[in-house]
């Protein structure tokens, strides 16, 4: 007899919530996603700061202070974009867990990454 059996003959009817055993894998996710964005909320704020507020540019110095104004924002919006993707992420990758999806998520970063590392080089650096 399982658990699940056990738990319909006794004729009570038990929840079980995110942090016991029987969690659900979705609340799971929002969980971890809420956690992560804890996290990088100080850097989403900063990099939106920096996107709006083109004269920050001169804080940085040297050849980012040359950068035209258009690809300083532009690669600040896209770090903003991808920290703000990221607590979405993480928590969908927790809930389905699965090779499948760990490999789409793997993709999405690379692909993320490159994106950045082109902008960086064409205007940042």
């Amino acid at each position: 007899m399982t658990a699940r059996n056990r738990h319909q003959d006794d004729g009570v009817e038990r929840h079980s919530g995110v942090l016991s055993g029987g969690g659900s894998p979705t609340l799971w996710g929002a969980l971890i996603g809420l956690i992560v964005f804890v996290f990088v909320a100080v850097p989403i704020s900063a990099a939106v700061r920096f996107a709006t507020h083109p004269l920050s540019q001169q804080l940085f110095g040297g050849r980012l202070s040359e950068a035209t104004t258009a690809g300083y924002q532009a690669f600040w919006w896209i770090v903003a974009l991808m920290l703000l993707a990221l607590p979405f992420l993480v928590g969908w990758a927790v809930a389905r867990l699965s090779a499948r999806t760990l490999a789409i998520i793997g993709a999405i970063f690379v692909v993320f990454f490159i994106l950045t590392l082109i902008l960086g080089q064409l205007y940042v650096f």
